[in-house]
């Protein structure tokens, strides 16, 4: 009975180590930015939270423009206020000539969040009107509850401003259906919100990037669902130039597979 406690013993202290030896330090995740010699933060948390990788913590809790992240509310307020009729319903393009060549065409809710189309989410800000939106922000915590001037840019220059940790407290809410919204609608923007769907995993997600203040910043956030699991990342990058937008994905995506959550043949599916 002794020699038999003794092996199980010896066998989950080397599970142990070998746990621990193989987990990511925030000293790798954190080379994965030096490297590339970018300024920026990411965080990577399970639902409970009881597993959490966070590069660069300081600029994770620090507050930022949400950008075209704030897609991911917005569509939600929109579709609660049924400022449309439908996700499908189309707003007429009005001809101006946009830097996005995917903007410069009709849209509906389903085509115009993954193209990040600003004039038609300008649109529904209008629609919906800032004594709307200061009550979601409320009832949904989210950021710093603050709009600006403006009702329909408040985003991209406003005073809204939420950090990176807090992008990830919001999206485990809509991940739990845990917000004041029907549940027609939170299925809804989880379908719009799809990114990649293999048999492996999902992501959910959306990019931003701010260019009109705060210095040029951009954002991936969203949440990975495997077979056994769910996993929420959040990250934040510096973009002196534009040739860096476009790395948030890329090392969110290499920290993932670090750590696991992405499987190894994901550069095939950049």
């Amino acid at each position: 009975m002794r020699s038999i406690n003794r092996r199980v013993i010896l066998m989950f202290v080397g599970i142990c180590i070998f746990s621990c030896s193989e987990k990511v330090t925030q000293h790798a995740l954190e080379d994965l930015f030096t490297e590339r010699d970018i300024e920026g933060t990411i965080l990577i948390s399970n639902l409970d939270g009881s597993e959490q990788y966070f590069a660069y913590p300081e600029r994770g809790r620090t507050p930022f423009l949400p950008a075209s992240t704030f897609k991911i509310p917005n569509t939600l307020i929109a579709l609660e206020e049924r400022v449309i009729s439908s996700p499908d319903e189309m707003f007429k393009w009005d001809g101006k000539v946009r830097f996005v060549d995917a903007w410069n065409q009709d849209h509906s809710l389903r085509s115009a969040f993954p193209v990040s189309c600003v004039w038609y989410y300008q649109e529904l800000a209008r629609r919906i009107g800032n004594d709307k939106y200061l009550s979601y922000f409320h009832q949904f915590n989210y950021g710093n509850k603050k709009t600006g001037p403006d009702v329909d840019i408040f985003w991209l220059e406003g005073d809204l401003r939420i950090t990176p940790e807090e992008q990830i407290t919001f999206l485990k809410k809509i991940y739990r259906n845990d917000l004041p919204i029907n549940q027609e609608n939170m299925d809804l923007l989880k379908e719009i919100m799809v990114f990649e769907e293999t048999d492996a995993y999902t992501i959910r997600a959306k990019t931003g990037w701010a260019i009109r203040t705060d210095g040029e910043h951009a954002w991936w956030v969203g949440y990975v669902t495997t077979k056994d699991d769910v996993w929420f990342f959040s990250i934040n990058i510096e973009i002196p130039s534009n040739e860096i937008y476009g790395k948030q994905k890329e090392i969110a995506r290499e920290a993932m597979h670090m750590i696991g959550i992405l499987p190894a043949n994901w550069e095939a599916r950049n």
